[in-house]
This record gives structure tokens, C-alpha cells and sequence, in this order.
């Protein structure tokens, strides 16, 4: 049984044919005259969907939708009408129904939205079996995923933790390499001692044997007292090293040797220091190719590449963006008082289907900024930033509402003659045959943030002075 749906329809053919259609395509169909009639149905009997006339005896569609949505917010409601005006579609997509259709219609066009409704509904009983995922998961030192890949570095972490050998940290950017090396930190027996980060990229070249090492008072111009190195203030806890592939060749070899003999030497100093510390080192470059190209040690290489971990990228293992969603709607939602946020269809597939350059980061971000942007309690696709958008108009999906599909290519037209134009919204509004005052309502409308970016973009070219 694919799914149990009522229809509500005063004219006998209609209501004939589209039960026909349904039951046909393998749906359990009930059929209704009128309003009156529907809502008493809908009391003593439970509905996947229920699609209705606007215009109906006794109650109408809306009433019918208010009525739903109150007592059974689950059930999907769909709304046809021959009175296919905007502010009644737009009342209606306020009151929850999932589409809005216009008479006459075809029965592809019916099909199409009954299937992109149980899909959706299929989707929200996914995410909300993975909401109870992601709160158990959250207790792995808030890292939050289901996937296997996942669950087999959790079990690597808890596996090594409690050691003292060094860890290697592996993934492109924005996978949550820093996450990794706290869990690794915090399960540590070392938990309550230091834990000092570094970022080796960040760092000058000509300062980064001080930062590491430390200094005595007059070992270089400047020095006017002895400072310790990050080394002496982690002893006995740990030291994280992001991005350790863009450590300078020449500090490899003293790292490696302080990893060896746990002792350090200020530079400027000729004393020997111990220190105990763990090293947790991160890289989004590949370090074995890196020392190929003799650009990292390869005896360093070996020696922190004693238990590699590799976090894949989330375009790999897109079983973890539903939760993730879930995990940065309730953390932004809390942030920014907006609780109880919902995820439009069109949001949630483009969410989905993205492939993500920048993984969790990027998602993170984007969850964030539809949080700030969204409205009436529902995130939409417009919420989302523009490269969400273009790869969604690139590859829209045949069962998107004809709504959606003009929205989207609309947005998508106007993104593209900002940027022929280089922001120029005189120009761009010519182009497109409206008028500025028109452009700006629709930038505005789409939320196209990348303007000022555009006007950036010139090839090289002198900015011109324009008037808008």
C-alpha cells in the first residue's frame, strides 16, 4: 500500500476521475462531496494526504486545511481550485498546505505531487528517527554522524585515547579535524592537563621555532626576556597541530626530535628541557605526496603516522547531513529564538543534494544564515546561499511545483545578468526588460547576497563609476 488519501470534490466527475487515477497507481482512495462531509470523514478516519477543492459546499478548502493542520499537523494537505489567484496560494502555503494546483491539471501533473508528497513525509519520518540519532550521538564529544565510516573512526578514537602515541588526523577542510583531536584530547588520560592548538599556518616562519620552543632574554633583537615555549606550557598534557603540512621543512627535524627524546631547547638556550606531551597532528594535504615532493619529512612523516585517522568528505557519506541539519537547526534556532523551525521540500532537497566543497563547515554556514534569513517559522530555498541554488537549477528535479520551477529559474536569471554585468543594476535591469525599482524588489525577494562580490569581478578591468 503506497499511501491512504481523501479526496474532498463537489463536481462528480472530477472527484470520479481523480480516484480513478489514484486507486490505479496503487493508493487507497476515499472520496467526499463536500466540506461537511470531509471533516467528519477526517474525525473518525486517519489520512496520509488529503487533496480538496478551494471552493466546496458548506466548508471550504481553507477550512478544511485549518482544520487539519490543527488536529493532525502530519497529513498533507493539497489544494485545487478553477479561482487560481496568488493571495489564495499564498494563504495557503501560510497555512500549511504542501502544494497548491490549478484546474484544469493533468494526471501526470497530479501524480507528480501526490509522489513528491510521500516522498517528503518518507523524509521527515527519516530525519525524525534520526533526531534520537543525533542526540545520542551528540554525547561522542559532539561530533554528529550515523554514518558507518563515522562510527568506525568513533571506535578508533575510543581505541586510542587512553594511549600516548601520536595520531594523525586526515581530511579535507571543514570535515571537523579539530573535533576529532578533541575527542581524542578530552578521552585522554590527559584530559585535565593542557591542551594547546596551533595553528602551523597561521604562524610567521621566523617565529615559529620561539612560539614552539620558547626563547632566552637576548637570543634575538626583541627578546628582552626569557619566554617560555607552547611546548613547556603543555607538559604533561597535549599539543595539537592543525595543518601540520605547512610547518617550514627546517623545524620538521627538531619536532621529530622532540617527539623522540621529549626534550626541547629554548631557542637562544643550550639547557635541555623535558617535557611530556602528545602530539595530534591534522592535515587537508595529502602528506605522503607532500614528502614525495620532499616538502614534509618522510622520516616525520612515519613517525606521527602511527595511527592514521581519515575523516571522508561529507559529499561521501551523505547519510550524516540529515542529522547534521537537525543538529544546526536546533543550535541556531536557540541561538537566534527561533525554535521550532521547519525546512521547506525544495530547502531540504537542495540541502541534500549539495556537494558540499566546504563539508560540515560549509553546511554549518548555511544552516545559519537560512536561520537568520527565514520566515514565519519555514526555511526556504531563497534562505539558502546562491550556490545551493545554482546547482539546484542546474539539475531541478522533474517533480518540483510549477511554483518552485519558476521561482527557480527566475532567481537564476537575474544571478546571471548581475554578473554579465558585474553588479551593474542599471545595465542588468535593461537586460532583463524591468525596471531598477523592480530589480532591486527581486534581489531583495531571492536574498541574492553577491552583488557587491560581482561588482569585484571585473577580469582585470578598471571598476566603472555607475549611478546605482
Amino acid at each position: 500500500m503506497k499511501g491512504k488519501i481523501l479526496i474532498i470534490e463537489d463536481e462528480p466527475t472530477m472527484r470520479v476521475g481523480i480516484s480513478h487515477l489514484l486507486t490505479s497507481s496503487g493508493y487507497v482512495v476515499k472520496t467526499c462531496g463536500d466540506g461537511a462531509e470531509g471533516l467528519s470523514v477526517i474525525e473518525k478516519e486517519g489520512f496520509d494526504l488529503i487533496i480538496t477543492d478551494l471552493k466546496l459546499p458548506k466548508f471550504d478548502g481553507l477550512a478544511i486545511l485549518k482544520h487539519v493542520k490543527k488536529t493532525t499537523p502530519e497529513t498533507g494537505v493539497i489544494i485545487m481550485t478553477a479561482y487560481a489567484d496568488v493571495r489564495t496560494a499564498v494563504q495557503a502555503t501560510k497555512d500549511g498546505a504542501f502544494d497548491y494546483i490549478a484546474k484544469p491539471f493533468s494526471n501526470d501533473e497530479i501524480l507528480i505531487i501526490v509522489e513528491r508528497f510521500l516522498k517528503f513525509k518518507n523524509l521527515e519520518i527519516e530525519l525524525s528517527r534520526l533526531k534520537e540519532s543525533v542526540n545520542k550521538q551528540i554525547g561522542f564529544e559532539n561530533i554528529v554522524a550515523i554514518s558507518p565510516s563515522m562510527k568506525d573512526i568513533f571506535d578508533r578514537i575510543s581505541s586510542i585515547a587512553k594511549t600516548d602515541i601520536p595520531v594523525l588526523i586526515q581530511g579535507e577542510s571543514g570535515t571537523g579535524k579539530e573535533l576529532v583531536a578533541n575527542a581524542i584530547h578530552n578521552l585522554s588520560l590527559r584530559r585535565d592537563k593542557p591542551y594547546i592548538k596551533i595553528n602551523c599556518a597561521a604562524i610567521p616562519e621566523n617565529l615559529f621555532e620561539s612560539e614552539l620552543f620558547g626563547h632566552e632574554k637576548g637570543a634575538f633583537t626583541g627578546a628582552v626576556i626569557t619566554k617560555k615555549g607552547k611546548f613547556e606550557f603543555a607538559d604533561k598534557g597535549t599539543i595539537f597541530f592543525d595543518e601540520i603540512g605547512d610547518m617550514p621543512l627546517g623545524l620538521q627535524a627538531k619536532l621529530l626530535r622532540v617527539i623522540e627524546d621529549q626534550t626541547i631547547t629554548r631557542l637562544g638556550g643550550n639547557k635541555p628541557i623535558n617535557v611530556n606531551v602528545r602530539g595530534i597532528f591534522a592535515t587537508s594535504k595529502n602528506l605522503k605526496d607532500c614528502a614525495t615532493a620532499g616538502s614534509f619529512r618522510e622520516d616525520l612523516f612515519y613517525r606521527i603516522n602511527i595511527v592514521p585517522i581519515i575523516i571522508p568528505p561529507l559529499r561521501k557519506r551523505k547519510e550524516d547531513i540529515p542529522c547534521l541539519i537537525e543538529h544546526f537547526l536546533k543550535c541556531f534556532g536557540e541561538k537566534y529564538s527561533k525554535p521550532e523551525l521547519k525546512v521547506s521540500p525544495s530547502a531540504y532537497e537542495s540541502l541534500m543534494s549539495y556537494d558540499y566543497p566546504g563539508n560540515v563547515r560549509e553546511l554549518k554556514h548555511a544552516i545559519e544564515r537560512a536561520v537568520l534569513l527565514s520566515k514565519n517559522g519555514l526555511i526556504d530555498i531563497k534562505d539558502l546561499p546562491d550556490e545551493f541554488f545554482i546547482q539546484k537549477t542546474e539539475n531541478t528535479p522533474l517533480n518540483l511545483s510549477l511554483q518552485d520551477g519558476v521561482m527557480f529559474a527566475e532567481r537564476q536569471i537575474i544571478i546571471n545578468a548581475l554578473k554579465e554585468t558585474r553588479g551593474k543594476k542599471i545595465e542588468a535591469a535593461k537586460r532583463l526588460g524591468i525596471s531598477r525599482k523592480v530589480l532591486w524588489k527581486k534581489i531583495k525577494e531571492y536574498n541574492i547576497q553577491n552583488v557587491s562580490q560581482w561588482e569585484q569581478k571585473s577580469n582585470n578591468v578598471p571598476k566603472e563609476k555607475h549611478d546605482d
